[in-house]
């Protein structure tokens, strides 16, 4: 029986899960895992040795230069041949020491769910929030809420915030594709294309009167210089949840 493997820490989930060439890309698509990826982040982008990336992700020397040699292959194979690279898998979590947490550890039998917050509002570009209001939900009631500040910007960074807080659920507005991946590698169920009052949201979560939503509802990302309004809709497809008008009501 081969001998399970060990979870390799990284220490944030990336921005950015596809390349491909401009023009003229192969069907053929190269994966690379997370923890793959992370060993060319720490080797290559900040220039670690092999002996201190191994101590960063919790792993043996050999581990990293397994992963790191299959990662520059994977890299090369998709440069050279023309081919779309995906950033995929893992068998890896986000450290809790890279980011700040914040919230009290939940029970067990507690749901955190987790809204982009501004000025009592649901804030609608997920890449650039500053604040969450988190809510823990009992037996369907709320019975905790408070409001914490994200540590640092763009959608992957944010998306280990929310998990190394326990975060269960987010409800959001604008959401884009790199931010769904990273909040799906996170164990993080979505509820997107949100719009009011970010208190009616929670309470209607906890009524069973909103539909998870893991589509992208905004096609920026979090580096691009977009403002607001490009990322608010006044609707999502029929998976989604919305709210209309100025009373916040919650589409069923």
């Amino acid at each position: 029986m081969p001998r399970p493997k060990r979870c390799r820490q990284i220490c944030q989930y990336p921005d950015y899960w596809s390349f491909a060439p401009l023009s003229d890309a192969k069907e053929e698509v190269v994966e690379l895992a997370l923890d793959e990826l992370e060993t060319i982040r720490l080797i290559d982008y900040f220039s670690l040795s092999q002996v201190d990336c191994a101590e960063q992700m919790g792993v043996s020397r050999t581990t990293v230069t397994s992963m790191y040699n299959r990662a520059r292959k994977k890299i090369a194979e998709s440069i050279i041949g023309g081919k779309k690279l995906e950033i995929n898998g893992g068998n890896c979590k986000v450290k809790k020491t890279s980011v700040y947490t914040l919230c009290n550890k939940k029970g067990k039998d507690i749901m955190r769910v987790a809204i982009p917050y501004e000025n009592g509002e649901i804030f609608q570009h997920f890449g650039h929030t500053e604040k969450f209001k988190v809510y823990d939900i009992e037996n369907g009631v709320i019975n905790n809420s408070t409001i914490i500040e994200t540590q640092g910007e763009g959608h992957g960074a944010i998306a280990g915030f929310l998990q190394t807080n326990e975060v269960d659920v987010l409800i959001c507005g604008g959401i884009g594709d790199g931010a769904v991946k990273a909040l799906l590698s996170a164990n993080i169920d979505i509820y997107a294309g949100a719009r009011g009052l970010a208190d009616d949201f929670a309470n209607a979560f906890t009524e069973g009167k909103l539909v998870s939503a893991s589509e992208p509802t905004c096609n920026c990302s979090g580096h691009h210089d977009h403002n607001q309004e490009n990322c608010e809709h006044d609707h999502v497809n029929s998976h989604g949840c919305s709210c209309h008008g100025d009373d916040g009501g919650c589409c069923h």
